[in-house]
């Protein structure tokens, strides 16, 4: 990707380019200032109105006007009057929106050897584009260290240009680890830890620690999530296939059958039902894993599934595909699924079984990909959709008919901010909300490729998808940052967003403990017998 980087400094101008691994050629700003200051093309006005669309939010839509200041949603009536040094966007027959939230994406991961190829900057710009407004980035311990991997993290987060905010990885249990969990969700504004069922000798945990981890989650009313396959099964698994021969990325799938991701799925559910805790499935790419998460859910067990949109819209065909770099660049886990799985998982989000759409971006280019061109295995795994998301979400579910305009707000955005407690400030268009707002034309079209793409991967899993409903504008923190296929973005932008325990699945948590100690009948009082 060819990226064309505009530096201001004072009166000056100065154009540079600076070649990348695509061939594609984009607009951004490099530079180190701020959405306050004028530069790049972007608009100095810190006042806003969008006229007549219709606003929607999770619950409630309505044709009215947004007026938005220093970014902050200040009003949201019709017929709204302002002064002449208030910018105008005319919205009419077009949907005025929240910001995507994408619960889910992996930037500057250091991962099976290479670094994703898409860092705080890349990875976000392509989200602004496609219409999401903010992400939440998993942060990987270094050896162990919570602490130390945060503040690796934090530096990557440098060159941010929207808003963020991290979940935390736990990768072993001790007295430290739990102190640095306790730190994490008091000080630094982290609410939720991420447990790898899955990637044995690296990030898996085993049940002893998996249990004392979702106990201390419990303790600090932060949510516990899990990555849900059975990794000694899929170790025995991957060698099993290489027994076979079969060394291509057909044997990624092929060694992670869904009942091994279905079984993982149960048995977590089944440990934070033990614990009585909170539980978030990432990544549900499964028949087998949604029948677990709707058996708990019908019984009253607080767990909330996350698909993603790559489980939602594509099948495994591609893995089977002659080209290795094709083939290759589907390569995930859990695995995208048989044919039939996506279309149950589509059904699964419309009728509430699954509740929010993440992405699992973690990108890597044709290179990386390459170092598994002889064993599976040692295939990077991950695919793209922090930009394509929002598009194809609409495309898939909205204009099928599966779930309604509301609907699409509230799985791409609002629900995601009401699981990690920052709603209503993010997630709605209401007076008080940070002005982080799409507008979406529904009578519009996009297509999707790996030339016209933002991320600085050569290679795209949905290539030559089209469809309708387009994000025409993005609206940042009050600033206009996509317009007219435009992208103008700023690096060190974008802000931490903190996010506070004890989230609304935590409620009467304590009266269900209460009441499970009172039904035990125990202990029994019993006389010592004398001889």
């Amino acid at each position: 990707m060819a990226y064309r980087f505009y530096f201001f400094c004072s009166l000056s101008l100065l154009l540079l380019t600076h070649s990348l691994s695509n061939s594609q050629s984009n607009q951004f700003c490099e530079a180190g200032i701020g959405y306050g200051e004028v530069g790049c093309g972007l608009s100095s006005s810190t006042k806003l109105l969008i006229k007549g669309g219709t606003v929607v939010n999770a619950h409630h839509q309505e044709v009215a006007d947004v007026y938005v200041e220093d970014g902050i949603i200040v009003a949201v009536k019709p017929d709204l009057k302002v002064t002449d040094d208030v910018k105008v966007i005319d919205a009419t027959g077009k949907f005025v929106m929240p910001g995507g939230i994408d619960p889910h994406t992996h930037l500057a991961m250091e991962f099976m050897g290479t670094e994703t190829i898409d860092d705080f900057f890349s990875g976000q710009a392509a989200a602004l584009a496609g219409g999401t407004t903010m992400h939440i980035d998993f942060v990987i311990p270094v050896n162990g260290s919570l602490i130390a991997g945060l503040e690796s993290y934090e530096e990557k987060a440098k060159k941010s240009c929207m808003d963020y905010g991290f979940h935390m990885a736990i990768t072993k249990f001790d007295d430290s680890v739990s102190r640095d969990m306790e730190i994490m969700v008091k000080e630094k504004g982290i609410n939720s830890f991420k447990f790898f069922l899955a990637y044995k000798g690296s990030l898996m945990v085993n049940d002893e620690l998996l249990l004392e981890g979702l106990k201390q989650c419990k303790s600090l009313g932060a949510l516990a999530m899990v990555h849900a396959e059975n990794g000694d099964a899929v170790f025995e698994g991957q060698k099993r296939m290489i027994q076979l021969g079969i060394t291509g990325p057909e044997g990624h799938a092929l060694s992670r059958p869904p009942l091994l991701e279905g079984e993982a799925t149960a048995r977590a559910i089944r440990l934070a039902g033990f614990v009585n805790t909170p539980l978030y499935v990432v990544h549900v790419m499964s028949i087998d894993a949604m029948e677990e998460i709707a058996k708990a859910r019908k019984s009253g067990q607080r767990v909330v599934g996350e698909p993603v949109v790559s489980g939602l819209v594509l099948d495994d065909s591609g893995l089977w595909d002659s080209d290795f770099a094709t083939a290759s660049k589907f390569v995930m886990s859990p695995p995208i699924r048989a044919a039939g799985h996506n279309k149950v998982l589509q059904g699964a989000l419309s009728n509430g079984v699954l509740q929010l759409v993440g992405t699992d971006h973690c990108v890597f280019n044709s290179t990386q990909k390459a170092f598994g061109i002889d064993d599976f295995r040692k295939i990077p795994n991950g695919v793209n959709g922090i930009e394509e998301r929002m598009h194809l979400v609409w495309d898939t579910m909205v204009e099928s008919g599966q779930i309604s305009v509301n609907d699409f707000v509230r799985v791409t955005s609002t629900e995601c901010a009401r699981i990690f407690n920052i709603y209503p400030r993010k997630g709605a268009i209401i007076a008080g909300s940070d002005a982080d707002i799409i507008i979406l034309n529904p009578n519009s079209s996009f297509e999707i490729n790996a030339q016209s793409h933002h991320s600085r991967t050569d290679t795209n899993v949905y290539e030559g998808r089209r469809g309708k409903g387009k994000v025409e504008v993005t609206i940042a923190g009050g600033r206009v940052v996509w317009e007219n296929n435009e992208l103008k973005v700023v690096p060190g932008s974008g802000k931490y967003i903190e996010m506070p325990p004890f989230n609304y699945l935590f409620s009467g948590i304590d009266k269900a403990d209460a009441s499970y100690l009172s039904s035990l009948n125990a202990p029994v009082k019993r006389s010592k017998s004398t001889t």
